[in-house]
């Protein structure tokens, strides 16, 4: 981990910080804490498989972290495990000797995407009641797994994904359209086989809804067509999308094609969804690794959400509290917060969303004293950039400003990338083979 802040004992500081998240998010040793094997018996968060009663054990996923999560199941399992494949975004240098590895598009959903998501579709209607699906499913799954719905094509879903994404929405909100434009989310997955499903789900969504992450493939779906429909008309987006999705929405509407599986739907009786991993146990590891380190911590939040410089609005204010009045902890302090924040995107400006909060919290903390706002996207990428998030203190905006440049302006244009690029204040990790969505941390030495 790269971090390109001047202050060394406050660089050290935010390194053991965001590493002690990473390691606490890392696939394999959440798989290792959830899944344990004794000959044929498989524990699985208490629930106790005999593999030898199944006919065929197989392993499918998709998501940024599927690989690692993949590899560890693999060697839980060992050879009671046939078969499988895990699709990602960039394919890794180890990867599960058993299973087939496909790479695809993110955050667009792309061709190699829908190859894949046919080749999983086959795969689990080859099966029977008598077999079990280990399904691995992490952050990036709904862009990974594209299969368009009858009457749709994939430039139909990129174009529509497109739109939402520059919007405004929401992931749920996302992920709500997109069920509804799917053959294999939703639920869809599981009601593509009769075989009995643990998935292990490393959770990218605030408040892990079951039906958000990944858009739940295993996860019944209590919304509807006419909820997707609302989303697109709320963010105005309705009239530009193609004119077969408006098609498609609108037989969605009428009840001429079929709504996704809802709760109580008898195919999720043998369907078991397991969270493995969350924001939650990422922003506990900040909270112990800072008071070793001597703070006083408090996580304010693991669900985290809005307009991505108005929550840096929100982080600026509570570091002016900590400043003037103590509260809601005193100095030494480290506040933590976790989520995920949204970018309406104005123009053609380069940043993301922890890059945004940074620079939005920089700008209300230019008269404190001795305060810092750093935030981190746990997969190494801040939106379409190549950094994974970004740091800065009370005089982030004077250097950005002595250097010719008008932080306002540019974080209106969604520009952020350009102050920390000429300044400092840059995070760098790479691909770190999780995803637990956003951590944001407001230190007071």
């Amino acid at each position: 981990m790269h971090i390109n802040c001047s202050h060394g004992p406050l660089r050290r500081i935010l390194r053991h910080c965001f590493q002690a998240a990473l390691d606490a998010s890392d696939p394999k040793r959440l798989i290792d804490q959830q899944l344990t094997r004794r000959g044929p018996l498989l524990w699985i968060q208490g629930h106790r498989l005999d593999l030898r009663s199944f006919r065929r054990v197989v392993s499918i996923g998709a998501g940024k972290a599927s690989v690692p999560m993949a590899i560890a199941v693999e060697r839980i399992v060992g050879p009671f495990l046939q078969g499988g494949l895990v699709v990602t975004t960039d394919k890794p240098a180890r990867c599960p000797k058993s299973m087939m590895v496909r790479e695809a598009g993110h955050p667009l959903p792309d061709y190699r995407g829908q190859k894949a998501a046919h080749e999983i579709l086959q795969l689990v209607d080859s099966l029977t009641a008598q077999d079990l699906i280990l399904f691995v499913l992490s952050g990036g799954a709904s862009s990974l797994l594209s299969a368009p719905s009858p009457g749709l094509t994939l430039q139909n879903k990129r174009e529509t994904t497109r739109a939402l994404l520059r919007c405004g929405a929401t992931i749920r909100e996302i992920n709500i359209v997109r069920k509804h434009m799917s053959a294999i989310k939703g639920g869809r997955l599981a009601a593509a086989t009769p075989a009995t499903i643990y998935a292990l789900i490393l959770s990218d969504v605030p408040g892990d809804d079951l039906s958000t992450i990944g858009s739940g493939p295993t996860a019944p779906d209590p919304t509807t067509y006419e909820e997707a429909f609302a989303i697109l008309r709320r963010y105005r987006i309705w009239t530009a999308l193609p004119r077969a999705v408006r098609h498609h929405f609108q037989r969605g509407l009428a009840g001429t094609i079929p709504e996704t599986p809802k709760p109580n739907t008898p195919i999720f009786r043998r369907v078991h969804n397991c969270i493995i991993g969350n924001n939650v146990q990422a922003a506990s590891a900040i909270s112990r690794q800072a008071r070793r380190l001597g703070y006083r911590s408090l996580i304010l939040t693991s669900q985290l959400t809005g307009e991505a410089k108005e929550v840096g609005k929100v982080l600026g204010s509570i570091g002016k509290d900590i400043d003037r009045i103590g509260r809601p902890i005193s100095r030494p302090a480290c506040i933590i917060l976790g989520g995920e924040p949204t970018v309406t995107v104005h123009g053609s400006g380069k940043g993301g969303r922890a890059q945004e909060v940074v620079l939005g919290a920089a700008l209300a903390i230019a008269s404190q004293r001795k305060l810092w706002v750093a935030g981190l996207g746990t997969d190494g990428r801040d939106g379409p950039t190549d950094v994974a998030g970004a740091v800065a203190n009370d005089r982030f905006v004077a250097q950005c400003r002595a250097k010719g440049l008008d932080p306002h302006r540019l974080l209106a244009m969604h520009a952020s990338y350009a102050c920390f690029q000429a300044v400092g204040g840059h995070i760098r990790t790479g691909p770190t083979g999780t995803n637990v969505n956003d951590v944001y941390l407001i230190l007071a030495p």
